[in-house]
């Protein structure tokens, strides 16, 4: 079994790079979406006769958790379960399709590559419209440099929830453990925020995704700064080391910040500062120095990092996989 686990880890990362994510198919992530909000709704239902408790929203939001895990996970297994009943390629099968699903690489590059086409393009008010698609911030005034600068640090801060993470949790457990990492990040995106709703209701979703994402979060800073190396002369992999050092917890979250601080010195860029959500602006210190103005080609450059440490990963993963299989079979 455990030769199809890694047959199905390099061909599920594989098709990633190839196909993306079809718009025209439905994605896992949604029917766990669809499972997060009818939870929601049966677990806060609207109140007549007065507000629920702190306590109880806290309590709820660990009944939230634990539901949406278990019902991924029973599926997962269940469907792998009965593809490899079939037979040993159908469950290859299955398994590299799954494995593919949980990986975001071409659709993260595909769609900051938009934003970039648009300001090659001098056409602004696209590049804006493009670029509001992967960010949650207002983007209505950002200048030609803003709107390059958000879709990097989409790139950089995505890097490790949406390839490296789910890769780990993928090499060491396969799907059903690659899509619990999955289901985690949905929920703390859907119900992590810190505000009156929420607060109290997505706390136990937000610190096990803070818990989950800590080891993959400083695994791809460092895989980023060791692809400097191979890049070429537009990264500096002594620089991005040092602003990972200065500036990698500049972020409300611990994770945050790991990434794009490595991205900003590798490329000599100063990223984050003050953005704008729903009209009201938030004061947010800055990551990394300006040694140069941002450009819309620091797009380009910061999905060649983003390859680089995928591609890097996914070697280290197989090789680990490879290893694990020589001792096991002995």
């Amino acid at each position: 079994m455990y030769q199809y686990h890694m047959i199905s880890f390099f061909l599920g990362f594989l098709l990633d790079l190839i196909l993306g994510d079809p718009y025209c198919l439905p994605h896992p992530v949604r029917f766990i979406g669809w499972l997060i909000v009818k939870m929601e709704q049966f677990l806060l239902p609207m109140d007549r006769t007065g507000e629920i408790s702190e306590k109880s929203k806290e309590r709820r939001g660990k009944m939230l958790v634990l539901v949406v895990l278990s019902v991924t996970g029973m599926m997962v297994w269940l469907v792998l379960y009965l593809a490899y009943w079939l037979h040993p390629m159908t469950g290859v099968l299955i398994h590299s399709i799954m494995t593919y699903q949980a990986l975001a690489l071409k659709c993260l590059k595909t769609e900051s590559t938009k934003v970039y086409k648009q300001l090659e393009d001098e056409n602004l008010e696209g590049a804006r419209k493009a670029v509001s698609m992967i960010v949650g911030r207002d983007t209505k005034s950002l200048n030609e440099a803003g709107v390059a600068k958000a879709a990097i640090e989409t790139v950089a801060e995505n890097l490790s929830d949406g390839v490296i993470a789910p890769m780990l949790y993928l090499a060491i457990g396969g799907p059903v453990l690659g899509w619990l990492y999955k289901a985690i990040n949905t929920m703390d995106s859907m119900v992590g925020y810190k505000n009156e709703k929420y607060l109290f209701f997505g706390r136990a979703a937000a610190k096990l995704d803070d818990m989950v994402n800590y080891l993959p979060a400083r695994i791809s800073a460092w895989l980023m700064v060791i692809s400097c190396f191979f890049l070429g002369k537009d990264f500096d992999a002594k620089q991005a080391f040092i602003i990972y050092r200065r500036d990698r917890y500049q972020h409300a979250s611990p994770n945050s910040a790991q990434t794009e601080a490595t991205c900003a010195g590798a490329l000599g860029l100063r990223l984050a500062g003050d953005a704008t959500y729903f009209g009201k602006t938030v004061k947010k210190p800055y990551i990394g120095d300006e040694l140069r103005i941002v450009e819309a080609k620091d797009i380009v450059r910061s999905n060649r990092l983003l390859y680089s440490a995928a591609i890097l990963c996914e070697g280290i993963c197989l090789l680990a996989m490879f290893i694990t299989f020589r001792i096991l079979i002995k």
